[in-house]
């Protein structure tokens, strides 16, 4: 079997309730994984890219979140009906979808917009 020529993480984490920062598991982290299993699959490129459920990726704010590599191009606010989207447009035509993406800004910072 070839290399894989991307991996995709996607963020599974899931704190206590009433933790200070969400997480993205409750979020819909769980079926996002999923779905770009799925997607992955239904492309084509099953022995090309590997989806993974990941534990916490530092971006609980921007949540559920995934990340491309070796790209490292960060999805934020991530739904359901996005995952083919990425599929088709970043992992089949090396486009990543914009509107989706994070802002580096927001990327390992102390100050984001979406950080209390």
């Amino acid at each position: 079997m070839a290399k894989f020529e991307r991996h995709v993480f996607v963020c599974g984490n899931e704190r206590l309730e009433g933790a200070v920062r969400p997480s993205c598991r409750p979020r819909g982290g769980r079926q996002l994984k999923d779905a770009l299993k799925d997607a992955v699959k239904a492309a084509g490129l099953k022995n090309t890219v590997r989806a993974n459920e990941a534990g916490c990726l530092d971006q609980c704010e921007h949540g559920p979140v995934m990340v491309v590599y070796p790209e490292a191009v960060w999805y934020g606010f991530v739904k359901l009906e996005d995952v083919q989207e990425i599929v088709n447009e970043h992992l089949v035509h090396g486009r990543p979808v914009e509107r989706l993406r994070l802002a580096e800004s927001c990327l390992n910072t102390p100050s984001c917009p979406h950080r209390p």
